[in-house]
């Protein structure tokens, strides 16, 4: 399987800053977030964590886009962000260097994923779901907790469907 447009990028890894693939990705379901540490919706790490957890031996995984866009409540530097993450929330999943993800500075993933959703993010913890093979197929409100029965149906249902 080539790699599918929504994964042929590479992006800066949060802790080391090393150059990851997001084709390493492909055929798994895919929740991309854009986070924050210092908003009304940060806790949500903390539901992001557990999903993970629940789903990811079973070919799901979250990627962490920390983003100074929304209310500027990203200030920190990659590590600062890196180690809030994991101290604070025990963070696991892929997170990578903070970004712009929206407007026209927004990184090519979120560019992508605004034009296949039509829905652009409006907040911080805004989610994108991506299927299997790389079709971007829901999106979700930061208000949408990451354990709501909304979403993990869905991430239920694309994990049992494979062609």
């Amino acid at each position: 399987m080539s790699c599918p447009e929504s994964l042929s990028f590479q992006f800066l890894k949060l802790q080391d800053e090393s150059p990851q693939d997001l084709c390493q990705y492909k055929g798994k379901v895919i929740l991309v977030v854009n986070t924050a540490s210092y908003c009304g919706f940060t806790s949500q790490y903390e539901g992001l964590e557990k999903i993970y957890a629940q789903y990811k031996d079973q070919g799901f995984v979250i990627l962490g886009f920390p983003s100074n866009d929304f209310g500027k409540q990203e200030p920190g530097s990659n590590k600062e962000i890196s180690d809030f993450c994991f101290n604070t929330y025990g963070v696991k999943f892929p997170m990578f260097a903070k970004s712009s993800v929206s407007g026209k500075d927004a990184n090519p993933l979120f560019k992508l994923l605004v034009e296949k959703s039509g829905t652009k993010p409006k907040w911080n913890f805004y989610k994108y779901l991506i299927d299997k093979e790389g079709n971007v197929v829901d999106s979700f409100s930061s208000i949408t907790s990451p354990t709501s029965k909304k979403i993990t149906s869905k991430i239920e249902a694309l994990i049992k469907n494979s062609h």
